[in-house]
């Protein structure tokens, strides 16, 4: 900034002074201010974009830190889960502890033995072996035995998680103030405005698979699974009401709503197929 002085010639000294006084300052506090760059953040102003960014995955090994499950895991790495389960071998309930290293993709050194029993079994004569005759012998209730194998197909708890759903409930009451997103740092899910202490309710019949505010942009989160396929998430819920391992119903109020991690208060619901962000809009019922 540059004082012409000639422009107040036949201004009063002391007024002249004082104009000289008051223009010098503002050129110094012009050049001393810091301005900072405001913090970049999605549409709604929900989730700051660096949390977002640290709290997804990246890589080929992680260490498990307090507080988190296989589930929370894949949910940042979008990994299926049974796909994770598989690069580690492990089985359900996929009891993982801090300090242990985990595998997000396929270890190559796997991948090279399963090939050498591959090899393996392909050398091997085969061994011929008589059918046994198909029997329809009954248990006990009258049950058969075939039908029986069929539906053994149940999670750790004896809850069977194959069936479809049929109906996906509305999480919570309130007005979509942002969509899902397929852009690289989109929303992946929907923000749904409400008021704090609003319901948040279970979209279908699950179990609870993680419960806890260890992943970080997310607050206090709930992830549920509906069966082999699907998950569902209820993010920056100010309490929640259920533990990992519970079984809930569709309706079910699960959480309370809040603000936690976000700029207000709102439900941020998430869908995931095998993994995979899809477009919640899509399931729920209109």
């Amino acid at each position: 900034m540059t004082l012409h002085i000639e422009h107040y010639f036949f201004l009063p000294y002391k007024k002249l002074t004082y104009v000289a006084f008051l223009a010098l300052s503002l050129f110094f506090a012009g050049c001393s201010s810091n301005h900072k760059p405001a913090p970049v953040v999605d549409v709604q102003g929900s989730i700051p974009l660096s949390k977002r960014l640290k709290s997804s995955l990246k890589g080929r090994e992680y260490i498990v830190k307090k507080g988190e499950t296989l589930y929370s895991i894949a949910w940042r790495a979008n990994v299926d889960i049974n796909r994770l389960a598989t690069f580690n071998n492990l089985a359900s309930p996929y009891r993982i502890f801090p300090g242990q290293k985990l595998f997000l993709v396929k270890n190559s050194a796997q991948a090279s033995n399963h090939i050498a029993r591959v090899e393996k079994q392909k050398n091997k004569k085969p061994i011929r072996v008589k059918k046994p005759v198909a029997s329809n012998k009954k248990q006990a209730y009258g049950k058969n035995v075939r039908e029986q194998k069929v539906n053994n197909k149940t999670s750790a708890n004896g809850t069977t998680f194959s069936q479809k759903i049929r109906t996906w409930l509305w999480p919570a009451k309130g007005k979509v103030i942002e969509g899902f997103s397929t852009a690289k740092q989109g929303n992946k899910g929907i923000n749904i405005a409400g008021t704090r202490g609003d319901s948040v309710k279970s979209t279908a019949n699950g179990v609870v698979v993680y419960a806890g505010d260890a992943l970080r942009g997310y607050g206090r989160l709930i992830i549920v699974k509906h069966n082999d396929d699907y998950l569902s998430a209820y993010a920056h819920n100010e309490s929640i009401l259920v533990k990992e391992q519970q079984l809930i119903k569709a309706g079910q109020v699960i959480a309370k709503m809040g603000d936690t991690d976000a700029e207000r208060v709102m439900l941020h619901f998430e869908v995931r197929f095998r993994g995979k962000s899809v477009n919640p809009m899509k399931y729920l019922s209109k």
